[in-house]
């Protein structure tokens, strides 16, 4: 059964459309599109009850981001970041999850990466630091970044030997918003960066991706890099949805030069001219081809249910189909599938739609051009497809070392 925000969405997609070309001129949402999606609750979706939210499973909410992204990618990827961070709610201390969360106006945006230096003080960390890539810092009221700790001038080491990192969270008034976010795609998320000087943050607005949840509910025992690359790919899958909705309306109305007969009606063997490929379309249902679709209920349960310890980590991944480390390399890989196969639908569309969307003043170019940018990102970037192709070989009998020495794929 389909969450309630959906229909919030579908409700609220109208003033999306409306002021999509705002986003995209301004660089960042419409304040009424904001104001919009906060009364819809898709910022609030993995917030967990007891503060107020919906306690949304993540397949309901990777089905949110995309009906948002099949709206306007900006708007979709914003409401990704937003509404993901909200799994923050279960992470931090309950006291920090308590003080953030309590305002049902609470956005968050910034980034993982531990570009910042926080020294230990006695009331928290002293920290200072410079982070790119905020999107949705035009209207966050928190933002993130990642830290390096450090006692004096000394780096802390864990007791594995590596540097000790946490993220800190802040009132979006303790940084200084920097204008850097001048892009092609999305264009509208205000991905900017952002500063933060001499700043002390209470510990209990900090936390790790290794520490133990805070809350007990299965969806906080995600391992990160597993739960936001199926997250983010819900926005190119959305993106392209869009994007293959107005190739589909062209090929009803175009007829290709040098042939009698519309686009839909033309013949051709896939990959070859404007034409290959279009079976699917004739099929009614592209997603039918797309191997890496999210939706796939019963793995979906095994990963978020079955599982009492998901992690990539799995000391026998060459054991039976039901090891943890298994269920969350395919969490991943179906991710990096559906940016794979969802961004071949696009190039197609361009291909078919040839010189028109160069010379027509449609919205075709907005839909597409935001789609290498989501598989750019770091989560989903190429060099994580090895790792989740080795767990799930069969035969496989130990993880890669890279996989277990990286924190942000640790069990919890």
């Amino acid at each position: 059964m389909a969450h309630p925000a959906l229909a919030a969405v579908h409700n609220v997609a109208p003033l999306i459309t409306k002021y999509a070309d705002e986003a995209e001129r301004e660089r960042r949402l419409a304040r009424p599109v904001v104001d919009a999606l906060l009364n819809a609750g898709v910022f609030r979706l993995l917030v967990p009850p007891a503060l107020g939210g919906a306690g949304a499973s993540p397949l309901e909410f990777a089905e949110v981001v995309e009906a948002v992204s099949a709206v306007d990618g900006s708007t979709g990827w914003c409401v990704m970041i937003g509404g993901g961070y909200g799994h923050f709610a279960g992470l931090l201390p309950p006291l920090g999850a308590t003080e953030i969360f309590r305002d049902s106006g609470a956005v968050l945006a910034g980034t993982f990466r531990p570009n910042g230096i926080a020294r230990a003080v006695a009331d928290g960390y002293h920290i200072n630091g410079q982070w790119p890539l905020a999107s949705g810092s035009s209207h966050a009221t928190w933002l993130v970044g990642g830290c390096r700790v450090f006692d004096g001038d000394q780096p802390r080491l864990t007791p594995a030997g590596r540097p000790e990192l946490r993220l800190m969270l802040l009132p979006v008034g303790d940084a200084e918003i920097l204008d850097t976010w001048h892009t092609a795609g999305l264009r509208g998320t205000a991905s900017h960066d952002f500063v933060v000087r001499d700043r002390v943050i209470p510990a209990h607005r900090t936390f790790w991706f290794t520490h133990p949840p805070a809350r007990p509910e299965p969806v906080y025992r995600l391992p990160v890099i597993a739960f936001f690359a199926t997250c983010i790919a819900s926005v190119p899958l959305g993106i392209a949805r869009h994007a293959l909705s107005l190739f589909k309306a062209l090929a009803g109305a175009k007829t290709p030069t040098w042939s009698q007969a519309l686009l839909r009606d033309s013949g051709g063997s896939a990959g070859h001219g404007p034409s290959g490929g279009l079976g699917a379309f004739r099929a009614g249902d592209p997603d039918r081809n797309a191997a890496g679709r999210l939706d796939d209920g019963e793995r979906w349960r095994s990963l978020v249910v079955g599982a009492t310890r998901p992690a990539l980590a799995c000391e026998h991944a060459g054991g039976d189909a039901g090891c943890p480390g298994r269920r969350a390399a395919l969490y991943r890989s179906r991710s990096l599938g559906g940016l794979r196969e969802y961004r071949s639908g696009t190039l197609l569309a361009r291909r078919a739609d040839g010189s028109a969307a160069r010379l027509r003043d449609t919205n075709e170019p907005r839909a597409r051009r935001p789609v290498r940018f989501g598989a750019q990102r770091a989560p989903v970037g190429m060099v994580n497809r090895r790792p989740g192709r080795r767990l799930m070989a069969p035969g496989v009998q130990a993880v890669s070392s890279n996989l277990s020495s990286t924190d942000l794929f640790a069990d919890r």
